[in-house]
């Protein structure tokens, strides 16, 4: 990952953004700017000149994962090192990201800078370019998802009368990290029978029953690249209209990957699968948007929904995750991961769509 020609894309932003310098605080901006993969790091730069900002547990990290910027390590905040860097620098307008600085860090960062630097918020400064993945970006979502897919198959024979939705949810995460992974994406999503219809239960004490489906959504993390699939697959038979639920869905959801592609809008994709839902009767049941991007974070740029305009970019890697929800019945989501194409796209990982009757 070219680390520096990242860095570079956003110097030569400033001026459009009419500031001298723009802070990043999102650690995940950080990470995607510098490699550095500490749970404490800020950047500064400017036209001249690049600042990491961190603390004394990190001085060593730094040194080793950012060989090139120019470092600040304080036990204090990074405050101090902001201010001195602006006034040896002349810097009178300074961005700042609107979408992770609080309203008390702002406060506190414009009082230290005084009256002689304005602060400038800005959004997406660096998320513009998060959502195009370079070759080694989707090498490592690719990575993640294979030990999701190794995670799916190995959990359909730990199934029995009686085991609870907690217990699977654990040993999803023990056959993530024995396939490979670093740890977990997201904390998964394991509900039986009725639960199935709330679209982000949390596993509890629930027991597993005959009859019951079984919504499983997953994903793993690999060098800080997330892994995002949804599966429903029935212990013994489901009801007929679970069955039908569940091929409305996976038929919705070909419908989106079918027109995925470059350039088309997040609008766009989602009506292609909610039309095949609301066609068969269950508008009504789909109560959430389509997808999101997967990167750094489990759910980033771009968007896929009702009111999701913007464009799908080549490179980007985006979910398509219809669902049907049925109140005190069940519910059916299916959830891949796709690289978009300028031709179209690809499907990343390899478990079946089908639904599995165990």
């Amino acid at each position: 990952m070219d680390h520096q020609l990242r860095r570079r894309a956003v110097a030569a932003r400033l001026e459009d953004l009419g500031v001298d310098a723009f802070l990043v605080t999102d650690l995940a901006n950080t990470r995607y700017l510098t490699g550095f993969t500490g749970s404490n790091g800020q950047l500064l730069i400017g036209g001249s000149f690049e600042l990491f900002l961190t603390d004394g547990r990190y001085e060593e990290q730094a040194r080793r994962e950012l060989p090139d910027v120019d470092r600040s390590a304080s036990d204090r905040s990074y405050r101090g090192a902001v201010v001195e860097r602006c006034a040896s620098s002349s810097v009178a307008r300074l961005g700042v990201e609107a979408h992770s600085m609080t309203l008390a860090e702002h406060t506190r960062l414009g009082e230290a800078l005084g009256d002689d630097v304005e602060l400038v918020a800005a959004e997406d400064v660096v998320e513009d370019g998060r959502r195009v993945k370079d070759d080694e970006e989707r090498e490592l979502i690719r990575r993640a998802q294979a030990a999701t897919d190794a995670a799916f198959v190995g959990i359909l024979d730990r199934f029995a009368l009686g085991v609870s939705e907690g217990w699977i949810a654990r040993e999803l995460e023990r056959l993530m990290l024995d396939a490979g992974a670093d740890g977990l994406a997201f904390d998964p999503i394991v509900a039986f029978g009725e639960n199935a219809a709330e679209p982000h239960h949390e596993p509890g004490h629930r027991v597993l029953e005959e009859g019951d489906v079984i919504k499983l959504d997953i994903g793993a993390l690999v060098e800080g690249y997330h892994a995002d699939m949804t599966r429903t697959i029935a212990f013994g038979q489901p009801t007929a209209e679970l069955q039908k639920v569940h091929d409305i869905v996976r038929q919705a959801q070909q419908a989106a990957i079918d027109v995925v592609r470059a350039g088309i809008t997040g609008v766009e994709v989602d009506a292609a699968a909610r039309s095949v839902i609301t066609e068969a009767g269950y508008g009504g049941g789909f109560v959430h948007g389509l997808g999101h991007g997967v990167g750094l974070e489990i759910h980033e740029q771009p968007w896929l929904g009702t009111t999701r305009t913007n464009e799908l970019p080549a490179g980007s890697v985006v979910t398509i995750e219809p669902g049907v929800y049925l109140p005190g019945i069940g519910g059916v989501r299916i959830e891949d991961m796709v690289e978009v194409r300028d031709d179209g796209c690809a499907v990343v990982g390899v478990s079946t769509r089908e639904l599995i009757e165990l």
